[in-house]
Order: structure tokens, then sequence, then C-alpha cells
């Protein structure tokens, strides 16, 4: 695999997570909502010595996870209801990694690389370790970019400042990210949900290292694409509303972690969700 070029895949079998059987690296890209059904599948996959890399977008299930601070262990109910994820795979093998590039599927097993080649990767509690560097340097290898962040949650932060508003507002209005940086009016509603977010994320101890303008333009230069959320609204599939809307809003669940702007939008796309 090697970033900027065509690249084909051809299996020469159905593989199933059963029959792969344990492996060294796991890389859990499904999206959040769909990790819950699938657990035990995804466990057929882990041996006694697998590393789990989760690429969700948002707030992942193990944000407390190995986390430290006075909040440590709690588990995200909007994104693990059941306790099932946090129960059966250990927070122990998970390493945190935040998928940086854009793109789309344009068909079935086709995807279309848009922008950006940046893998962040890190370990829960903030070491740096050998698997940690190794898995960074494979991506490397492979001709992508892959830096290990001294507070990966930071960085998860981030990326959610951007996706709790422009997926939402793409996902309802069926703009690109440069029609919504663009456009006056939904650029200052997207200004507007940002703005309230940092009140949860400065809670928790995590700083913006990047101006709300600076990643509003960051954005802006992505240029014509479409966001995941709205692919997911044109094929029909159910939407990550609860890890890119709701887990943000809903952090620790009382109202010192909460902000009214989110569960406005929550509500638009539950109901946007429930006509398709």
């Amino acid at each position: 695999m090697m970033a900027r070029s065509t690249w084909r895949v051809t299996l020469p079998r159905p593989v199933t997570c059963a029959s792969a059987a344990s492996q060294g690296l796991v890389i859990l890209a499904l999206k959040a909502h769909q990790i819950p059904p699938v657990i035990d599948e995804i466990c057929t996959l882990v041996g006694p010595q697998t590393v789990v890399l989760t690429t969700q977008n948002g707030l992942p299930w193990w944000y407390f996870l190995r986390h430290g601070g006075p909040h440590d262990g709690q588990v995200l109910t909007s994104l693990d209801p059941n306790g099932e994820v946090t129960a059966k795979i250990d927070a122990a093998r998970i390493i945190g990694c935040i998928v940086c590039p854009a793109a789309e599927i344009t068909q079935p097993g086709v995807v279309k690389h848009v922008e950006g080649i940046r893998f962040l990767i890190g370990e829960l509690d903030g070491q740096t370790t050998e698997r940690a560097e190794a898995i960074s340097a494979l991506f490397i290898e492979a001709g992508f970019k892959s830096p290990i962040p001294e507070n990966i949650r930071a960085e998860i932060w981030l990326k959610a400042w951007g996706n709790l508003s422009f997926n939402p507002v793409s996902a309802l209005t069926d703009a690109t990210l440069l029609d919504i940086c663009q456009f006056p009016h939904s650029r200052a509603l997207a200004e507007q949900m940002m703005t309230e977010a940092p009140s949860i994320a400065h809670k928790l101890d995590i700083t913006f290292r990047v101006s709300l303008e600076k990643r509003i333009n960051g954005a802006e230069r992505v240029g014509k694409h479409k966001t995941s959320m709205r692919q997911d609204v044109k094929a029909g599939k159910a939407l990550e509303v609860d890890a890119l809307v709701g887990g943000s809003g809903r952090t620790r669940g009382d109202e010192r972690y909460s902000y009214s702007g989110d569960e406005r939008y929550l509500c638009c796309m539950q109901a946007a969700q429930s006509y398709d």
C-alpha cells in the first residue's frame, strides 16, 4: 500500500473474522455504532499479543480508560450502552489512531482518496512505546505521515471539533466542506457550534492548539468534499450521530459537561435519520 497511488487487493476466498483467526494488529475501522453488534466477531481476531488500533471519528468509547484523571474508568454509555465493548476489548491492548485523510466510497470496495495523508498514533496513557512506534513506522513506510502526539485525546478533540459541526450541517444540507465554509450563513452556524464545544473540552483539561478560524480554514482547504455523514445519508446507512454529535455534548451526562447547541443539532440528525 502506498499513499497517492492506485492499488488493488484481491481476496482469494471469502474471509471472515473467525477464519482469519488471531492477528498481531487489528485496525478497527468500523464506525462507532457498528462495533457493538459485531464485537464477538471482532474478538475472534484478538489473541494474547494483539494490538487493537481504533480509528473511529468523534470521541471513542475508551476515552476515559487508562485516562489517569478524575474520571478514569468511566464508560461513555452513548457509545457503549451495555459496556460490552469495554468489557471485551482490554484497554491495555488499545492504541488510538486519528485518521486525517478525506475519502469517498465511490462504489462497493472502491475508495477515492481526496486529501490528507496523516494518521496520528497514540497510547491511551500518553506513553511513547515500542509498539506505538512500530505501528507509526508501518504507516510511514507505506508513504503516510504518522506522528505520535503527546496527548492523543487533545488531537481527538481537535478533529471532533470540526466533525461535530461540518458533518451534521453537510448531512442536512448536502453541502460540501467548501460550500459550508464559504457560504456566510452556514459558516456562521459552524462557528457557533464550534464556539460552544470547547466549553466541554476545557473542563476535561483539553486545550486546542489551533484557533477556531484556523480550524475552519483547514476544512475549507479540503475543497468540494462531502463528509462521511453526508455520504451515509445518500447511501441510506445509519449515521454516526452519537460519536460525532452526541458524545461530545454528553461526555459525562450532567449539566457541568453539557451545552445547548449540540442537543438541537442532535435532534435534527435523529429526525433526519428516522425519515430514511
